[in-house]
């Protein structure tokens, strides 16, 4: 049997190679042009991707302003920069476009969270940045929908362990973002900079303004991810905000929404999740996919915490 196989597939390697030298040989001594010829020579049009295919630049819009805060595209540092981030994220059209869609799902639960703990409504696209709106931690062990670290989690009341990580909670994380920036905000006296602390720390921007001698983060020079991040939000803010005119077209059946949910208080141990989402005629994974704080199979609440959990209606 697998000398006949062997036989077979010699006679196939034959026949391939000598169709690809046959090919070969009529690329060779055919003449070259830059025009492309139908069966009978006409020729039909130039070879130019031009005739097909446009990329065009970006305009940087005339203003922009990030938390009420101006950004000087006067200064041609700061137009490229604008620049740079605004073409990346426009013609990266899949990612623009599920950052879109998922959009639609989460900025109707953030936005009134910013209102409530008073935060400048632009910091949504702060956590666009962050996470993509996705249960993605990074390579650092930051986590949840704000990227926050296991030490600073903590450090602002979040409980985060192997059974329960509160970062995945979304009104809890983003009660600490709304802290942590605040606090920032009353540093610097500037969201810019608090946003840029958001990236680089509070320590490392501070030490930064006082080598520099400056007091405003678009005359800094940072390192290339804390000097990108602030550019970056604008860019998602201003694609995001104008979709149209960055080519981007989608009905509203596109788009992502939450589901309907109702919010039950538990203060006991659940042994078995499965169990309990089956007591509400749901699946485990359709629980879990609203409850991402919940990281194992049961919920140990030795110390009979209440805790939050959402209940899918559809």
């Amino acid at each position: 049997m697998k000398s006949i196989f062997l036989r077979l597939f010699f006679l196939a390697a034959v026949v391939i190679t000598g169709f690809f030298l046959l090919n070969l040989t009529k690329i060779k001594t055919s003449k070259p042009n830059n025009k492309i010829e139908s069966k009978n020579d006409s020729v039909i049009a130039p070879r130019s991707v031009s005739n097909t295919y446009e990329v065009r630049a970006v305009k940087v819009p005339k203003y922009i302003e990030f938390a009420g805060e101006r950004v000087p595209l006067e200064k041609a540092d700061i137009f490229e920069r604008l620049d740079r981030e605004l073409l990346v994220n426009t013609y990266w059209q899949s990612n623009a476009l599920l950052l879109m869609k998922r959009a639609n799902k989460f900025f109707p639960l953030i936005e009134p969270l910013l209102k409530k703990y008073n935060l400048p409504d632009d910091f949504k696209y702060l956590c666009v940045a962050e996470s993509a709106l996705i249960q993605v931690p990074s390579h650092k062990g930051a986590a949840g929908y704000w990227h926050f670290l296991p030490s600073t989690g903590r450090e602002y009341g979040l409980e985060i362990n192997k059974n329960v990580d509160e970062r995945y909670n979304l009104e809890l994380s983003t009660k600490v973002a709304a802290a942590y920036l605040k606090k920032s905000k009353e540093r610097f006296d500037s969201w810019t900079l608090a946003a840029a602390a958001y990236n680089a720390g509070n320590g490392r921007i501070s030490k930064r303004l006082k080598e520099q001698k400056v007091s405003n983060y678009y005359d800094l020079l940072l390192n290339v991810e804390t000097g990108r991040y602030l550019f970056r939000i604008l860019a998602l803010k201003e694609i995001m905000s104008n979709p149209k005119k960055y080519g981007f077209l989608f009905d509203k059946e596109d788009l992502y929404t939450y589901p309907k949910v109702k919010e039950i208080i538990v203060d006991t141990p659940i042994e078995n999740i499965a169990d309990f989402a089956k007591q509400y005629n749901i699946t485990y994974k359709e629980l879990k996919l609203v409850n991402p704080w919940l990281r194992e199979t049961r919920l140990n609440n030795k110390s009979g915490k209440e805790y939050k959990i959402q209940i899918p209606l559809e």
